[in-house]
C-alpha cells in the first residue's frame, strides 16, 4: 500500500469512526505532551527558585537593621528596612576605594588583553608564520597549568622587579595569564573569515595594519564582545592574584576587601550582605548588558 493510499485509508477510517472516537484516540497523545510540558516548567521553576533563594536572602539581609537580625535571626521575616548597611560598607568598610581599585585593574586589563590578543590572533590566523602551531599550543598549554603552582614565583618576581603591592603589577599578571586563552579563541574566529576578503583588500592597496583595523577587527566584533563580557567578569571577581601581588588594604580590589569587611564586622550580617551586593553589582550590570554575548561565548571556539 502506498503512502497516498495509506493516508486516504486513515482519513476514511477516521471519517467512519466519527468525531468522538477520533478525539478519544488523539487525547492520550495531547495529554502526554501537555503533562511533559507542565512537568518541565515545574522543574525549571523549582530549580530557578532554589537558585534565586540565596540571592534574595542576601538582598533582604542587606536592607535590615542589626537589631532586627540580632533579635529575630538572619533567616526570619524582616521587621525593618534601611540602607544604613550600604553606607557602613561603602564608607566605613572601604568598599568605595576597593571598587575604584577593581575598576582601575579590570578596565585596563580587558583593553590590553583583547588588544594584544586580537593582533596576535590576526597574525597567526591570516599569515603563514613559522612555528605558529607551536605558539598556539604553548598558549593553550599555559592555560592548562593550575595557577596555584605559580603563586610563589609570581610573588617573588614582583618583589625582584620592584613592582610589588602596585595595581599595575596586578594588571600585568592578569594580562600575562589571560592573553593566551583570548588568542586561542580569536584565532579560531578570525581563521573562519573568508580569505577572499583579505585578498580583495590587498588588491586595493591595503597594508596589514589597514586589513587588521578596517576589515578583520570589525568582522570579529561578536567574538570581541563575548570575550569582553567574559574577561570583565573573570578579572573583576578574581581573588587569588590580588592577594598574591597586593598587600596593603588601600590597594586591595573589591573581592579582597570583602574578607577584611567580614573581619571588621564579624556579626553584622547586614553590613556584610550590603558589601556583597556592592561587589556583585558591576558584574551583574555587565552580564545584563552583554547577556546575548555571554551565551554566544560559551560555544564560540567550538563553532568557529
Amino acid at each position: 500500500m502506498t503512502a497516498t493510499h495509506a493516508t486516504a485509508h486513515t482519513e476514511d477510517t477516521e471519517w467512519q469512526a466519527g468525531p468522538a472516537e477520533v478525539a478519544g484516540r488523539r487525547r492520550p497523545v495531547l495529554d502526554g505532551r501537555k503533562l511533559r510540558t507542565t512537568g518541565f516548567h515545574l522543574t525549571a521553576g523549582l530549580l530557578s527558585a532554589l537558585w534565586l533563594l540565596p540571592i534574595v536572602l542576601v538582598l533582604v539581609t542587606s536592607t535590615r537593621t542589626f537589631d532586627d537580625i540580632a533579635a529575630h535571626g538572619v533567616g526570619s521575616w524582616p521587621h525593618s528596612f534601611t540602607f544604613d548597611g550600604f553606607r557602613q560598607a561603602w564608607v566605613d568598610g572601604g568598599q568605595q576605594r576597593a571598587l575604584i581599585n577593581s575598576m582601575l585593574v579590570t578596565i585596563p586589563t580587558v583593553a590590553l588583553s583583547l588588544g594584544l590578543a586580537s593582533m596576535a590572533a590576526f597574525a597567526l590566523s591570516r599569515y603563514d608564520l613559522p612555528f605558529r602551531r607551536v605558539l598556539l599550543l604553548l598558549m593553550l598549554g599555559g592555560n592548562l597549568l593550575p595557577p596555584q603552582i605559580l603563586l610563589i614565583p609570581v610573588s617573588r618576581m614582583s618583589e625582584i622587579l620592584g613592582i610589588y603591592d602596585r595595581l599595575y603589577a596586578l594588571v600585568g599578571v592578569q594580562v600575562g595569564f589571560g592573553v593566551g586563552f583570548y588568542v586561542f579563541v580569536l584565532h579560531g574566529f578570525m581563521r573562519a573569515i573568508p580569505g577572499e576578503i583579505q585578498q580583495a583588500a590587498v588588491i586595493d592597496g591595503a597594508g596589514p595594519w589597514q586589513i587588521y583595523w578596517r576589515i578583520i577587527l570589525p568582522l570579529a566584533r561578536p567574538a570581541l564582545a563575548a570575550l569582553t563580557a567574559l574577561s570583565f567578569t573573570w578579572i573583576f571577581n578574581d581573588l587569588l592574584w590580588a592577594i598574591t601581588v597586593l598587600r596593603t588594604d588601600s590597594q586591595m580590589p573589591i573581592t579582597a576587601s570583602l574578607i577584611g569587611l567580614q573581619g571588621q564586622y564579624v556579626s553584622m550580617w547586614n553590613v556584610i550582605a550590603a558589601g556583597s551586593v556592592i561587589a556583585a553589582a558591576p558584574t551583574v550590570a555587565v552580564f545584563l548588558r552583554f547577556q546575548r554575548h555571554f551565551v554566544a561565548g560559551l560555544n564560540l571556539g567550538a563553532v568557529k
